[in-house]
């Protein structure tokens, strides 16, 4: 329609005051219609001046608008009122959560699994402080170490000085013989009793 910025600033004031009659007012349609024609007449163009806000539109614009209202706003009516009047299912499109912190140990909850979390972790917060006896032990352990610590410092020595390698393999041989035996006889036993178990089969299969 061309309208110039006053005429559509006077447009979307009409539609917004249509749209409070619903929303606020609650009007009917009867009674909406009715308001729209009082406000339209004022602005015909042989109208008395009394009211200047609406003398913005000639008669040509004005059955325009009407029917625009018409087949827009009047003709889904009903809608508009069913959006603002009727109460509809809430979505819910978020959970809350609630996450619970393990209180330190002694309370109400126990306390967590250790595979579940590192050794530092659990040697720092959950791990339960060592009692009073184990710490006079350690403190009367110390104090021993200390008393008879000779005065050479033997942490930067080698534990194998005095030891050959053939010592060192000879040791191995006889910590490896010794597994081994006593792998072999456990096998040789489970062999032997696999061998009874075949036999007292066959035997029931010749009788057969």
């Amino acid at each position: 329609m061309d309208f110039s910025i006053i005429q559509c600033s006077k447009f979307m004031t009409l539609l917004d005051m249509l749209l409070h009659n619903l929303k606020t007012l609650n009007m009917s349609l009867e009674d909406n219609i009715k308001w729209l024609g009082e406000v339209m007449a004022e602005i015909g163009p042989t109208h008395s001046q009394r009211i200047d806000e609406w003398n913005t539109f000639d008669v040509k614009q004005a059955n325009a608008i009407i029917d625009y209202l018409k087949m827009s706003f009047f003709q889904h009516y009903k809608l508009y009122k069913f959006i603002f009047y009727s109460t509809r299912e809430e979505i819910v499109i978020g959970t809350e959560q609630v996450i619970e912190i393990v209180n330190p140990a002694g309370g109400p909850f126990p306390s967590p699994l250790e595979e579940g979390i590192s050794f530092d972790i659990y040697s720092k917060f959950i791990e339960p402080p060592p009692t009073l006896d184990k710490e006079m032990k350690g403190v009367d352990q110390e104090q021993g170490h200390k008393e008879f610590q000779p005065e050479t410092d033997t942490s930067d020595m080698d534990p194998l000085v005095g030891f050959t390698i053939e010592d060192v393999k000879s040791v191995l041989a006889q910590v490896t013989d010794d597994i081994l035996t006593d792998i072999q006889i456990e096998i040789n036993e489970k062999l032997q009793i696999q061998e009874e178990g075949f036999n007292a089969r066959i035997e029931k299969l010749k009788k057969a």
